[in-house]
């Protein structure tokens, strides 16, 4: 019996649909938050209930934890351990790391050349109210978050400085992004290693500036053109992850990218394009596991 857990939400869509799609095609399932195991530096061991993780023939990790923050990195550490003594881990942990930090993954975007909305990181006062007036209109972003949690929109007024103030006094350092003219839409590319796979779009309803389903966003099917496909593929493969969406948004000036995400795109993938991610994934995982 070939053993492969699922690191993710016990309860989560995804999260469960790919311990199921895993149990049909094995008949063996584990569904492991990462809060609740428990690693022996000393051993190598890594433990859930009665299960070594290290034993185990593979981890796909769909979710690091229901909230967005800078303890999934130290969760991950655990993981990157498990990964560098043999365990093969999809994605590698590490990799995850560097597109979970939203500076971090900016950063290496920009690096790699990727056009992205005109961005201010910033902990000074003074010069994010600069940014801002420079924009007309920003989005401040929390360096972790998902689905547009903690994220604020700001324009020039008198009440700006107050604002700027209080995000800086929550979050810390300021993630400030031009807000740019979407259409009401933004795009979902989807990638499983490194090939291309489908695109969504999530559409708002015209109650929110953001497009997520937790703004009341829906996804629909998207045929995008062959210039946002190779943009988002150029983007992806700066991470190296094994299942990717990337946020795409096609402008009047072209496509440029808001982020690579490393958990994102199933429900989307579904919805829109009748696709069953989980079983393409866990098919995809099966093969490398195999491979000697």
């Amino acid at each position: 019996m070939t053993k492969i857990g699922i690191i993710g939400t016990p309860g989560g869509w995804s999260s469960e649909m790919l311990a199921d799609t895993v149990d049909r095609k094995t008949g063996y399932r584990e569904l492991i938050p990462l809060s609740e195991i428990s690693l022996d530096l000393e051993t190598g061991s890594a433990w859930f209930g009665d299960t070594d993780l290290s034993k185990l023939d593979a981890l796909i990790v769909k979710k690091a934890g229901t909230h967005y923050s800078p303890a999934l990195l130290d969760r991950l550490e655990m993981l990157r351990f498990l990964h560098e003594r043999g365990l093969k881990i999809y994605s590698n942990p590490f990799k995850i790391m560097r597109v979970l930090d939203r500076l971090s993954c900016t950063v290496t975007l920009n690096n790699g050349g990727i056009p992205m909305p005109p961005t201010t990181i910033t902990e000074n006062i003074e010069a994010a109210i600069k940014a801002v007036e420079s924009y007309g209109e920003a989005v401040f972003k929390p360096m972790f978050s998902s689905k547009a949690r903690g994220m604020v929109v700001m324009r020039p007024s008198e009440a700006l400085r107050e604002d700027v103030e209080r995000f800086t006094q929550e979050h810390g350092i300021m993630y400030i992004q031009k807000k740019m003219e979407l259409g009401g839409q933004d795009l979902g590319v989807v990638f499983l290693g490194g090939e291309y796979l489908t695109t969504y779009a999530r559409c708002n309803d015209g109650s929110s500036w953001n497009t997520t389903t937790r703004s009341g966003g829906k996804y629909k099917a998207f045929t995008p053109t062959n210039s946002t496909i190779e943009l988002a593929r150029k983007a992806q493969a700066l991470f190296g992850l094994d299942f990717t969406c990337v946020d795409v948004a096609e402008t009047e000036e072209g496509p440029v990218i808001f982020e690579v995400s490393a958990f994102g795109g199933f429900k989307g993938i579904q919805t829109a394009c009748g696709m069953d991610a989980a079983e393409l994934y866990v098919d995809y995982v099966l093969k490398k596991v195999e491979q000697p």
